[in-house]
């Protein structure tokens, strides 16, 4: 732990909606943040040392994920080289022209690339990477997957959903694995959250949900932070539906 007495957390996706939330969460409870995004930082974030804690990255470009694994390598020296948490929560869900649902059938085979490299392979390529510093602290990783990893969803096109059950096996994998290191992974599935990027017609999708209502982006935090917690010491290859019962 660094000297101060802080945990610290990388946190891919940052920028909006949940991952926002959860560095609100994380900051809140005294972590240090290192996050990851495409977007230079917005001053408008309101934790403290975001600018200098920001690492700006395209996941969809391996030399560009290289040089971020890199910098943050660099920047947790600082921190004696521990890693308390890792969260993927960074994803990409294309839309065809017109905002189109992009099925398998219609969906470019470069979009189902790019959907893979963003959603699936940078999170189990960043676990890899940062193996050492998350095992000198017994750390947590946890991967967002989501409701459309395991239903067709009416918004999330044929990529993006099956690199989130991709992702969620990925999971299982990966607690099996790095388990005996001592590092828990996780998952996190979201349903309907509301965002400011809803997609038009969500609403109508609450009669479908038992609890009656959208979910709010610091409930599903709450749940990463849980997990990221030594409360959850004892919780490994889970994954939690985030959902008011939607998956039922």
């Amino acid at each position: 732990m660094a000297e101060d007495g802080r945990k610290t957390l990388v946190l891919t996706g940052a920028s909006r909606g949940i991952g926002h939330a959860a560095v609100r969460k994380f900051s809140a409870e005294g972590w240090r943040v290192l996050t990851l995004s495409r977007q230079p930082f917005d001053d408008n974030c309101p934790w403290p040392e975001g600018a200098a804690n920001h690492v700006q990255v395209d996941l969809a470009d391996a030399d560009s994920l290289g040089m971020a694994v890199a910098d943050i390598r660099d920047r947790l020296e600082e921190e004696g080289g521990k890693l308390h948490a890792l969260v993927n929560n960074a994803g990409i869900s294309p839309k065809l022209n017109g905002g189109k649902r992009p099925n398998s059938i219609d969906t470019p085979m470069q979009v189902w690339r790019q959907v893979f490299q963003v959603n699936f392979f940078a999170p189990i390529l960043l676990a890899r990477a940062l193996l050492d510093e998350l095992k000198e602290a017994q750390g947590s990783i946890v991967n967002i997957t989501s409701i459309a990893g395991g239903r067709v969803h009416p918004f999330a096109g044929s990529a993006y959903a099956t690199s989130k059950a991709a992702l969620a096996s990925l999971t299982r994998e990966m607690a099996a694995d790095f388990g005996p290191h001592g590092i828990r992974v996780n998952g996190v599935a979201p349903g309907e959250i509301e965002t400011s990027i809803l997609s038009p017609g969500t609403e109508d999708m609450i009669e479908d949900i038992p609890l009656g209502r959208l979910g709010n982006t610091m409930e599903v935090a709450d749940t990463i932070f849980y997990l990221c917690s030594d409360k959850a010491s004892y919780v490994n290859g889970a994954e939690i539906h985030v959902n008011g019962g939607q998956h039922v």
